[in-house]
C-alpha cells in the first residue's frame, strides 16, 4: 500500500498529451496560446486624435496663453469618429475633431476643447501645443510584424481585446483535457427521484462536476452505471473514446460487486497503483489507458471530493 506522498508523486509523474486546436476568439478566454500572435497591421492604422478638440498647426498658436489667446478661423466641416476629413487645414484655420478621428492634412497637433473658447465662427486658443500633442500616430501601439502575445501565455480579457483589434476571429490554443464522470452502483438514483429503502441519490457525479467546473475544466457526465459487468464496460468504453481522463466513483474496493478495477484491466488499462494509506480514500485506484488516465474513486461522497483535491 502506497503512502499519500508516493501516490501523489506517481500521479505527478504522468502527463497528458495536450492537443492544439483552433477555437473562436471568445472561447479562448482562460486557455493557453499554442502559437505566437503576430500583428499583420499597424495599430492604430492611421494618425488619429487622442482627444476631443481642434486639429491645427502648432506654428499658428505660438505664444498662446490665457492672457494672450490666439484666434483661429473654425472650418465649417467637423470630423466625428469614423469620418475621413476631406478639407485641407490652411494657416490660421482649425477644425473640430473627435477622439479617434483621422488627423486632417497640414495639422500636426490637437488642442483640447478645455483649452479653447468658441467665439462666433472663430476659436480662441489659450495654450501652446507641441508638435504631435494629442495625436496617436500610425503604429504607435502595435506595428505590423510585432509579436504581440507569446506562445504559452494564458489568455485574459485584455488579450481578447487585443486579438480582436488584430482581426483574429479564431485562436490556436492548447485545449485542456476533457474529463468524463461515471457514478457506479445499483443503489444510485437520479437526483430528481424519490428516495426508497436501500437507495441513495447520485451526488458524486455532481460534486465532481462542480469541482471541475470551478477550475475551468470541460467535463462530460455519463450518468449512473449499474453493477453489471456488461453495462459498466460499455459505459466505460464510451467515456474513454471521448475523454482524456475518466473519473469513476464506487466499485473499486473488495466487495462482491466491485467490478471497476477488474473491468479496466480487462480492457487493457495499465494499473499504476491501487490502495493508498489514507482515510478517507483508501481504495483509490489509478490506471493509464492509451494516452489517457483513469481514477477509480471510492463511493463515499466525502472520499470522492477529498481524493479529487489531493490527486
Amino acid at each position: 500500500m502506497l503512502s499519500v506522498e508516493e501516490a501523489q508523486n506517481k500521479v505527478l509523474e504522468c502527463s497528458i498529451r495536450i492537443k492544439a486546436v483552433k477555437v473562436p476568439l471568445l472561447d479562448s478566454l482562460g486557455l493557453i496560446l499554442a502559437e505566437d500572435v503576430i500583428s499583420k497591421d499597424d495599430i492604430p492604422v492611421y494618425n488619429n486624435s487622442a482627444m476631443d478638440g481642434y486639429a491645427l498647426r502648432t506654428e499658428d498658436i505660438k505664444g498662446a496663453d490665457k492672457s494672450y489667446p490666439v484666434r483661429l478661423i473654425l472650418l465649417a466641416e467637423d470630423i466625428p469618429a469614423g469620418k475621413v476629413p476631406t478639407v485641407k487645414v490652411n494657416p490660421g484655420y482649425c477644425i473640430l475633431i473627435m477622439t479617434g478621428s483621422p488627423i486632417p492634412e497640414n495639422c500636426n497637433a490637437v488642442v483640447m476643447k478645455e483649452d479653447t473658447e468658441k467665439d462666433g465662427e472663430s476659436i480662441l486658443v489659450f495654450k501652446e501645443c507641441a508638435e504631435g500633442e494629442n495625436i496617436r500616430y500610425r503604429g504607435e501601439d502595435i506595428k505590423n510584424g510585432d509579436k504581440v502575445l507569446r506562445k504559452g501565455k494564458k489568455i485574459f480579457p485584455a488579450d481578447i481585446g487585443v486579438m480582436a483589434s488584430l482581426g483574429k476571429s479564431e485562436v490556436l490554443v492548447y485545449h485542456p483535457p476533457v474529463v468524463g464522470i461515471i457514478s457506479t452502483g445499483d443503489e444510485l438514483l437520479e437526483i430528481d427521484k424519490e428516495l426508497e429503502i436501500g437507495k441513495v441519490r447520485d451526488s458524486n457525479s455532481y460534486s465532481l462536476s462542480a469541482q471541475l467546473k470551478e477550475i475551468g475544466i470541460k467535463y462530460i457526465r455519463y450518468g449512473i452505471a449499474k453493477d453489471e459487468k456488461k453495462i459498466l464496460e460499455e459505459k466505460i468504453r464510451e467515456a474513454l473514446s471521448e475523454c482524456d481522463i475518466l473519473l469513476l466513483s464506487g466499485g473499486v474496493s473488495v466487495g462482491d460487486y466491485d467490478f471497476v478495477k477488474e473491468i479496466l484491466i480487462g480492457i487493457g488499462a495499465e494499473l499504476i497503483f491501487w490502495r493508498v494509506n489514507q482515510k478517507p480514500g483508501k481504495p483509490l485506484v489509478f490506471l493509464k489507458y492509451k494516452d489517457g488516465f483513469i481514477f477509480g474513486l471510492p463511493g463515499n461522497p466525502v472520499s470522492v471530493m477529498v481524493c479529487f483535491e489531493m490527486y
